[in-house]
């Protein structure tokens, strides 16, 4: 399993070829209390980077953007009744889907964890 991450502060963690998608802890340090989370449908398909969530805080909404191109599969639907869940584990239960991952060579492009650290300190 590896986790790759994005300069808009998304991950995908990647298993097969599947990946769970979410925003990372210094994401969600920087929308503040998460109230509000809008997650696509099962069956939905994105490209690379194209708009795959939106994440409400009491500061503003952002949008989360597909780090992989794919299929969603799943959707954390508890986060549509416990959206604090994103920041309190941002990297584990406040993940928002699951995508299959269509073209692996997308990952090619995206952050490994001290490349994503060293961004963000660069911050």
């Amino acid at each position: 399993m590896s986790t790759r991450y994005t300069k808009e502060h998304e991950y995908v963690r990647v298993e097969g070829d599947t990946g769970t998608v979410g925003i990372t802890d210094y994401a969600q340090g920087q929308l503040g209390d998460v109230v509000f989370v809008e997650l696509p449908e099962v069956g939905k398909k994105f490209g690379q980077g194209e708009q795959a969530a939106v994440v409400e805080s009491v500061k503003a909404a952002s949008e989360v953007y597909a780090p992989v191109s794919g299929e969603v599969v799943e959707v954390n639907s508890a986060l549509e009744g416990a959206p604090a869940t994103v920041n309190e584990d941002a990297n584990g239960a406040g993940w928002f889907v699951k995508i299959r991952i269509a073209n692996a060579a997308d990952l090619d492009s995206l952050m490994d964890e001290a490349a994503y650290k060293a961004y963000c300190d660069s911050l």
